[in-house]
């Protein structure tokens, strides 16, 4: 059979159905008024908060999130952290440095030091470890951050067991 015969059959078409835009967010209050009941919690007011999380699920990093709402980075990161995202600056071991810190067992400029980080990220690392997320808070911006999308080149993967 040659690649001819295989082909007799086809046809192009030029036309293609337009299925819109898919839309993950159903709800009608926009996300300030959602966020406000847990303003008094935030750590910057829920307009503000909202402009983070809509920068940061378009895509956008923190700092550039920070920029957009107009608050500082570090205020950026507390919010998503309290909104539920897991952010923690702190690796395992500088971790440790911190709760022996937080102890008392060493000061927080020897603490700064073995943990190897600068101000900031020690400063967001202490709130981390010290602060909880807010209960109920990830519910109300659940409808604007990206549902789990099936990974498209799953199969294309190979697993662990692929290698024994």
């Amino acid at each position: 059979m040659t690649l001819s015969e295989i082909a007799a059959g086809l046809a192009v078409t030029t036309e293609q159905r337009d299925r819109g835009v898919a839309e993950t967010d159903g709800t009608d209050a926009p996300l300030a008024e959602r966020l406000a009941e847990f303003e008094p919690r935030l750590p910057c007011c829920s307009e503000r908060a909202a402009a983070v999380v809509d920068a940061y699920t378009q895509g956008a990093s923190v700092g550039r999130a920070a920029a957009v709402a107009g608050v500082p980075r570090t205020t950026a990161a507390k919010v998503l952290y309290l909104l539920g995202e897991p952010i923690n600056p702190l690796t395992p071991t500088a971790n440790r440095v911190l709760e022996d810190w937080l102890a008392g067992e060493i000061s927080r400029t020897e603490a700064r030091t073995l943990s190897g980080l600068g101000d900031r990220e020690f400063a967001l690392g202490a709130y981390v470890a010290t602060h909880d997320p807010i209960d109920g808070a990830d519910a109300a911006i659940v409808e604007v951050t990206p549902t789990s999308i099936a990974d498209p080149l799953a199969d294309a993967r190979s697993d662990l067991d692929d290698l024994i």
